[in-house]
């Protein structure tokens, strides 16, 4: 079993974890409440409720103040706020939980690590590499004092332990490949025109943030509390479309396996290329160097109709709306969230060489994902599962395959320096121009 994933799954799950010696509990040491903000108090902050009721929720912060009279029915002592760097600067918060739109994200995980705050960030991360990188960057520094944490809570179904067990125990020998796909389809022209004006209090501009400017249109928000990404996410100003939404969850699928860091290569095709709008179509394909377990592996992700190919005709891929494929020398491991198939392959794939776990052995469940960053919130020798580092490797991975789909050449990457090294005019897409008066290192 690798260390880091021991680590990772043991802290949640069991009791068993030896602590190291010095590291210290915070000054929220178990029993005691986190002051906590929740920016984002609709949508997927309406998932958080129930959590955050055992705690002290001291402010809670949302850009429609239409929200506010339900939220504070839960949480009555909270002040209230409109913009989220206001509410940032309220001295007793402890923790962030943050529910806002994808293109906020790595602003406000940033300035709450400014402030020495724990952060629970609704996926993605970040939608640029450069936001990435400065998030991942900022939080190493204080690893040892602030608990992290992005959503992707799938991350605690056992599946994920199951698949993980299945290939590191050489089920399918050596790993070579890995893929993970999406089906969903989304299309949308183009940026949608002005209609009409905010109700009262829905503060349009400071949804926008760092954004550029657009005019307000009601079909940005008109899902439902748990789909409302789906009216704005594929825009390029406001997210990255699947690779952002159940992209996360299904590359974690991948990544929680592989152990990898950044890319040495990445090469994406797709549809014809929108300035407006993510690609439906598309699919990106990753090169890894070897670590301690395994050789180079290339890492591909398929969206909205390209797949990857089958290895047996009897075997859809297509079935799976959302899934993952490990290749082996010796065979596949096919899974989706909660099921993993295992098909051996080739005149020595005979499973004798193959020898599963004890019980003893097997790597523990995670438990309550969101109650896993509290505890570490509370005990910072605690470990969380979708920390600031891995989540960030993987979604500079994912939106350094759209800067490769953008130029359209298989880019070169110096995951060290964050730079594309054989096609110049990449590097100036691993950004995005911020409107005045907006800055990521507030």
């Amino acid at each position: 079993m690798q260390r880091r994933q021991f680590m990772k799954t043991a802290a949640a799950g069991t009791g068993l974890l030896i602590l190291p010696s010095g590291a210290r509990a915070g000054k929220n040491a178990p029993g005691n409440k986190l002051n906590v903000a929740l920016i984002g108090v609709w949508g997927r902050g309406l998932a958080h409720y129930d959590m955050l009721a055992e705690e002290n929720v001291v402010a809670l912060c949302d850009v429609n103040e239409a929200r506010f009279p339900d939220a504070l029915k839960r949480f009555p002592r909270a002040k209230t706020y409109v913009d989220w760097r206001k509410c940032l600067d309220q001295k007793d918060i402890d923790a962030v939980v943050c529910c806002t739109a994808d293109h906020t994200h790595a602003f406000i995980a940033n300035w709450a690590l400014n402030r020495d705050m724990h952060v629970y960030m609704e996926k993605p991360l970040a939608i640029t590499v450069e936001e990435a990188r400065v998030v991942r960057a900022n939080w190493l520094k204080k690893k040892d004092k602030l608990a992290t944490q992005v959503g992707m809570q799938r991350h605690a179904m056992q599946n994920f332990n199951r698949v993980r067990e299945l290939i590191h125990d050489g089920a399918i020998g050596e790993l070579t490949a890995a893929y993970a796909w999406g089906d969903r389809q989304i299309r949308r022209p183009a940026y949608l025109p002005a209609e009409g004006q905010p109700p009262a209090g829905f503060h349009f501009d400071l949804w926008l943030g760092p954004s550029p400017e657009h005019p307000y249109n009601p079909g940005y928000f008109s899902g439902g509390p748990g789909m409302n990404c789906l009216s704005w996410n594929m825009f390029w100003d406001f997210g990255v479309g699947q690779i952002g939404d159940m992209g996360s969850h299904t590359m974690d699928l991948v990544w929680n396996v592989v152990d990898a860091a950044l890319p040495t290569s990445a090469e994406a095709k797709g549809e014809k290329f929108n300035p407006d709008v993510t690609p439906v179509e598309c699919e990106s394909h990753f090169e890894h160097p070897a670590n301690d377990w395994r050789g180079p592996i290339r890492i591909s992700w398929y969206q909205g109709g390209p797949m990857p190919q089958s290895p047996k005709p009897y075997v859809d891929l297509r079935k799976i709306g959302h899934g993952a494929m490990f290749k082996g020398s010796k065979g596949y491991v096919i899974c989706d969230f909660a099921s993993r198939l295992l098909l051996p392959f080739g005149d020595n794939a005979d499973l004798t060489y193959y020898r599963p776990r004890k019980p003893d052995q097997v790597l523990p469940p995670l438990g309550h994902f969101q109650k896993q960053w509290l505890d570490a919130c509370k005990d910072t020798r605690l470990k969380t599962a979708c920390d600031f580092e891995y989540s960030g490797n993987m979604i500079e991975q994912l939106v350094l395959g759209l800067v490769a789909y953008r130029v359209g050449k298989k880019l070169d990457y110096d995951g060290a320096a964050g730079r594309v090294t054989n096609v110049p005019e990449a590097n100036s897409l691993l950004s995005r121009q911020y409107r005045p008066g907006w800055t990521l290192d507030g």
